[in-house]
């Protein structure tokens, strides 16, 4: 339970908030609450709140931190941590952050003090304080974490070794070593570590010596650099090291698990973080802070990438392929290093002061990661890609009963992440993509610089930001802050026009608002006109328009000829949902493949997502534009795209009627289209590996399924595919799905064949997802297990697994549990657990039935943590989707 000083100003804020009265200068509490705060006991809990922290700031400064850890691979490891620091009144306790520790020894001050402990903090007495400088010792042991946060530890399956890496974000130091947790007391480090000898040690700095002890080798670092605590980070293990020293002006290293040494490729790897490192020296006119770039792959990660200062950890399963990366792959790869590394700038040298402040990290390094791999790397289409994987989940996430301003108030580090979504990272970023366009591009690039030259070093505010971007254009954005940060939900625009003798009349762009979230933004934009002529739908005038309020008047298009298409958002300046006016959607539908740019093709496509979606145009009828049009796609982006929504659209009708001849119809012709196009694309494999994706989910018939295994047993073969061991996994999996006879000893030999730790997490999930009630069973408990010996990352893999579409009735055996113990397990399990549970456990099967059910446990669960809330919220109104899809169907399921 939060302090009640700290719950009565979260509950302020979020009434001022829904109110609409919260303004870009007051969304963190007020100072009254943080003098209230600074009278009172710290709550008894594992979190820390925004007003406990801003009064402990005010308090103390000048922080300086030695750690030494003894690492010998063990469950457990030992520590020792010196806390220097200045505090300004000694008159009060104060509380240094420590979790689940076994404290040995306190010293306060060079005096022996027995620990006030509640396994969250420790409590400092005042008495034991003094006003100026103050030094207090830890030594204590502590288990290593195993859920992928504090510092973790993993077994390789492969052959024994132990690996552990550090991950913070956004407050699991203190999972670690004794601190003050918290963004805004910035500190150094002077880090010491005691390992075996075969293992590599790294942190922000490089060492300054490793020395034999006793068996095991004593590694020493420099003082760090001023760094806020999520932005320090400590990785050991017997990792293999590559190191590139020329192709930078920075010394570079990649690391990874000996056992997928042989699947890394370094030199794509150094290839993108050299080029990432001059574009954004350049960019930034800032040189790079951190004198080496170290980047390592480490397994059961919770996420992509973490942006450690100097040591950038990510995730295996996503960047480790046994197999050559696709084009995809190496741009999604490419991507991410930049968008890690913007942070070495924005996020690390430049912090928030709370995690309030982690959209602007977040959407300014997804801004840049794009910016930087579209003009740096071979990747000229990132924005393109930026709108398919971004900034199309960010307008579904903004019409969502869920959404959520930019810029939202974090009352305690339990809600730090519970806007982590595609609004923090897409919809900012796009918001800041199309500020650039609104101030021009230098002008932006000069207030991005002279903010980062400013608050160097320390730890920084929204208004600062803005501030900076202000004084570059020499205007002020007070009211586009207040429209685009703190007031959520997205726009429509729509072209309106008349057209006379075959020219434009009048134009306008109509700019509307949900009821709910009624605010009309200033936004630039350009228009798009369009005729057809030769084939084609040729580009006749494209004009860029300044709008704001429902409606702007665009006098420049008048006398142009009469378009068959006006796309209002072309080439995707803005951050709006686009409603086509009835010429422009039909010939959208007619002509997507006369459509020669590939960006806009892929808005198109959304368009008509978008209108399923929406309920005005049939799910069945979107499959039969996409049927028709695919076979023609040339842009191996956009067809992964559509291939993407084709899924989604099986697993709609799967959810409502796997066994209905439309479904059947459905997937033998999608199974017999993505079959022909996997042999048609022989030599070219990134479309012949799009085109097996989607077979794979369409493959439902006896005959396919029975290649498929031929395919694994090598009696038949697709020229030119290459099925590698991720692939070998990803059609068993699929084989498992379908129930097809003999998979279970099928994937027990591809264990024995591949007992990697990525093999033995596919074989997790292939077991899981077969349509086994008995293994369902069995994995339900060990899921609710929250005392678990599994490693987290394993959990995470079997909730995933559990329920596809079409095993609804399966789903419905234990959905009604599910919900009634949902409570409980939000209490117990903590946000880690239930941000994986929300996503695949809560139970929506579309019927009215299910809609129901889950309304009425919205209704009876309001006390459930504002992130586990969400997630039922959200299944509510996506089951409702699902049912008002399927009631505009225009063919029978029965």
């Amino acid at each position: 339970m939060k302090s009640l000083v700290s719950q009565a100003v979260a509950l302020t804020i979020s009434s001022a908030f829904a109110a609409g009265a919260i303004s870009a200068h007051a969304a963190t509490p007020a100072a009254a609450a943080v003098a209230a705060v600074t009278n009172a006991a710290r709550a008894d809990n594992p979190w820390l709140s925004e007003a406990d922290a801003m009064a402990r700031s005010a308090r103390v400064s000048n922080v300086a931190y030695v750690l030494d850890f003894k690492l010998t691979g063990a469950e457990s490891f030992s520590a020792t941590t010196t806390l220097h620091f200045d505090l300004s009144d000694a008159s009060q306790a104060l509380t240094v952050d420590l979790d689940q520790a076994s404290i040995s020894a306190l010293t306060v001050n060079g005096k022996a003090v027995t620990p006030k402990y509640n396994k969250w903090f420790i409590t400092l007495a005042a008495e034991d304080l003094r006003q100026g400088r103050n030094t207090v010792t830890v030594a204590y042991e502590r288990k290593h974490s195993t859920n992928g946060e504090g510092l973790h530890r993993m077994v390789d399956p492969a052959d024994g070794r132990v690996y552990t890496y550090s991950h913070f974000e956004p407050a699991a130091a203190h999972q670690m070593f004794a601190l003050f947790d918290q963004p805004d007391l910035k500190a150094t480090y002077q880090l010491n570590v005691t390992a075996p000898a075969d293992w590599q040690v790294v942190s922000m700095t490089r060492e300054t010596s490793v020395q034999d002890v006793d068996g095991a080798k004593r590694w020493t670092f420099p003082v760090s650099k001023k760094l806020s605590a999520y932005n320090f980070s400590l990785h050991a293990g017997p990792y293999k090291v590559w190191e590139d020293k020329t192709s930078a002006k920075y010394p570079m290293r990649l690391m990874a698990r000996q056992s997928l040494a042989a699947q890394v490729q370094p030199e794509t790897w150094f290839r993108y973080t050299a080029q990432g490192l001059k574009f954004f020296d350049e960019y930034f006119g800032i040189p790079y802070q951190f004198d080496k770039y170290d980047q390592i792959l480490v397994p059961d990660f919770l996420y992509g990438a973490m942006e450690n200062a100097g040591a950038v950890t990510f995730g295996e399963a996503r960047f480790v392929h046994k197999d050559e990366m696709t084009a995809a792959q190496r741009e999604s790869l490419a991507t991410v290093i930049m968008h890690e590394m913007a942070h070495q700038w924005f996020g690390d040298l430049v912090t928030m002061k709370w995690w309030n402040g982690l959209w602007l990290n977040e959407s300014f390094a997804s801004f840049m990661a794009t910016l930087a791999a579209s003009e740096a790397t071979e990747f000229k289409n990132g924005w393109q890609s930026f709108y398919s994987r971004g900034k199309v989940g960010a307008y579904e996430h903004d019409q969502r009963v869920t959404t959520h301003p930019i810029e939202v108030p974090v009352p305690s580090t339990a809600n730090a992440f519970d806007n982590i979504d595609a609004i923090t990272y897409a919809k900012g970023a796009s918001t800041l993509k199309q500020l650039r366009h609104l101030l021009g591009q230098e002008v932006f690039r000069k207030g991005v610089h002279n903010y980062l030259a400013k608050y160097a070093w320390q730890n920084a505010k929204l208004d600062d930001f803005i501030g900076s971007l202000g004084e570059a254009a020499g205007r002020d954005l007070g009211p586009w802050t207040q429209q685009w940060l703190y007031q959520p939900g997205v726009n429509t625009i729509t072209a309106s026009y008349t057209c006379k003798g075959g020219k434009l009349q009048e134009f306008s762009l109509q700019q509307s608002a949900p009821a709910a979230y009624p605010v009309l933004r200033e936004q630039r934009v350009q228009v798009g006109l369009f005729v057809k002529r030769g084939g084609q739908l040729k580009l006749e005038r494209q004009q860029g328009v300044t709008y704001q309020g429902a409606s702007t008047a665009v006098p420049e298009l008048a006398g142009e000829a009469c378009p068959d298409l006006v796309y209002p958002n072309y080439e995707d300046w803005g951050f709006a949902k686009v409603k086509l006016d009835a010429r422009s959607f039909a010939t959208a539908r007619q002509s997507l493949r006369k459509v020669d740019d590939p960006l806009l093709r892929a808005m198109l496509w959304n368009n008509l997502w978008d209108s399923v979606r929406d309920g005005d145009l049939p799910l069945n009828d979107f499959l039969q534009v996409a049927q028709h049009n695919l076979p023609y796609e040339k842009d191996y982006a956009v067809l992964g795209d559509v291939i993407g929504k084709v899924d989604k659209a099986q697993d709609y009708l799967n959810l409502m009627a796997p066994a209905a001849s439309y479904t059947k119809r459905t997937a033998a012709a999608l199974e017999k289209l993505s079959w022909t196009q996997v042999l048609a694309n022989k030599g070219n494999s990134n479309f012949q590996r799009r085109w097996f994706d989607l077979h794979l989910g369409a493959v439902a018939s006896q005959p396919a399924l029975a290649r498929l295994a031929a395919m694994l047993d090598g009696r038949e073969k697709a020229a030119g595919l290459n099925i590698s061991q991720d692939l070998r996994w990803a059609i068993l999996g699929h084989l498992s799905r379908r129930n097809y006879p003999g998979t279970a000893a099928r994937i027990e030999a591809e264990q024995a064949r591949d007992n990697s730790d990525s093999g033995q997490a596919a074989a997790l999930a292939a077991r899981v997802i077969s349509p086994d009630a008995q293994v369902k069973q069995e994995w339900l408990a060990k899921i609710g297990d929250l005392q678990s010996k599994l490693p987290f990352s394993r959990i995470r893999t079997a909730m995933g697994a559990m329920y596809p579409a079409e095993q609804h009735a399966l789903s419905e055996q234990s959905a009604a549990d599910r919900l009634r113990q949902l409570p409980l397990l939000d209490k117990a399990a903590g946000p880690v657990f239930m941000r994986a549970y929300g996503a695949s456990m809560i139970p929506a099967t579309c019927t009215p039935a299910s809609v129901q059910r889950l309304a009425a446990a919205v209704e009876d669960n309001k006390e459930l943590s504002t992130g586990t809330r969400r997630a039922l919220l959200l299944a509510h109104q996506e089951d409702a989707r699902c049912v008002a899809i399927r009631r505009a169907l225009t063919v029978p399921l029965s």
